[in-house]
């Protein structure tokens, strides 16, 4: 009969098959930072074959974590991975030209940097300013690439959207909605932001699109919703309203699906019931977040 091993052998063994374990981490550990290393090497590439412009692309972000994750699998939490992934995007925007955010902050712990950071990683450069208007000039005369500002709500008494309904090349656009992943506790308890950029948004084959209607006084809602299922724009729901003057009204709408000006439901609002709708203005959409299904079902 063998003798049982004694607890200084036990310990050994034990530490003997720990530190095999660890020796194994090690050269993945070198392999993941040489893959890092080249794909830094081929976005810098990319960068000096540009010609100016913005570098950040958030249809191309999200279509690249909707496929990692389809094919994720263990216990490595997605939602980390997604953290992960966030910052590695946005340290490779910031090597191939200027990168700085505008964040609307009303208050300290109002929580918007906090969801600006998430997005856009913890070292950006990011100024915070008290008045959503501060944010918008920033990032039109280019001392901030991004804006991060409050999500349009219904009831707002002084909304800010409207002062994107512009179809100048210059006018920042929509371009995501945050956080593009849930929230968890201190960060950004649960409020809910755009970010806007001078540039043309980009289908990621699964987007929701904001866009402004106008039409003269008197308009009931009923009517619009009613303008909408005219148009083929059913699932279309208003998220916003502002009156100017007593003669116009503004009214914000977002639909599922990526658009453009040049869709055709829109040319057809605009000829509905004797052109009640006097124009519409694409504002921007953005990638849908992440869903609970995408980041926790096994």
């Amino acid at each position: 009969m063998c003798d049982a091993l004694k607890p200084d052998d036990a310990m050994s063994s034990e530490e003997s098959m720990l530190s095999k374990l660890r020796h194994e981490i090690d050269p993945i550990d070198e392999a993941l930072h040489d893959l890092l290393m080249r794909r830094t090497e081929i976005v810098e590439k990319i960068g000096a074959a540009k010609t100016g412009g913005i570098y950040v692309h958030p249809a191309r972000e999200a279509q690249v974590l909707r496929r990692l994750l389809s094919h994720h699998s263990g216990r490595f939490p997605k939602m980390v991975l997604v953290r992960l992934w966030r910052e590695i995007f946005s340290a490779l925007v910031g090597l191939q030209g200027p990168f700085a955010l505008a964040v609307y902050m009303p208050q300290r712990g109002a929580g918007y940097l906090e969801l600006a950071r998430d997005q856009y990683g913890a070292y950006t450069p990011a100024t915070a300013y008290s008045s959503v208007g501060q944010v918008i000039r920033a990032v039109t005369d280019g001392s901030a690439t991004i804006g991060i500002l409050p999500m349009p709500q219904e009831d707002e008494s002084t909304p800010w959207w409207h002062t994107l309904a512009s179809d100048s090349a210059g006018n920042p656009k929509i371009i995501a909605r945050l956080p593009f992943v849930g929230s968890g506790p201190g960060r950004g308890d649960g409020i809910e932001a755009v970010a806007v950029a001078r540039m043309v948004p980009e289908s990621s084959g699964h987007d929701n699109t904001f866009f402004l209607l106008e039409t003269s006084d008197g308009v009931s809602r009923a009517t619009v919703r009613r303008l909408m299922g005219g148009a083929g724009l059913n699932k279309t729901v208003c998220k916003g309203f502002h009156a100017i003057g007593g003669h116009i009204h503004l009214h914000l709408m977002e639909t599922p699906g990526f658009m453009t000006r040049e869709d055709d439901r829109l040319h057809v609002l605009c000829r509905l019931e004797g052109g009640i709708a006097i124009r519409t203005v694409v504002l921007g959409g953005y990638a849908v977040p992440l869903s609970p299904a995408e980041l926790f079902s096994p």
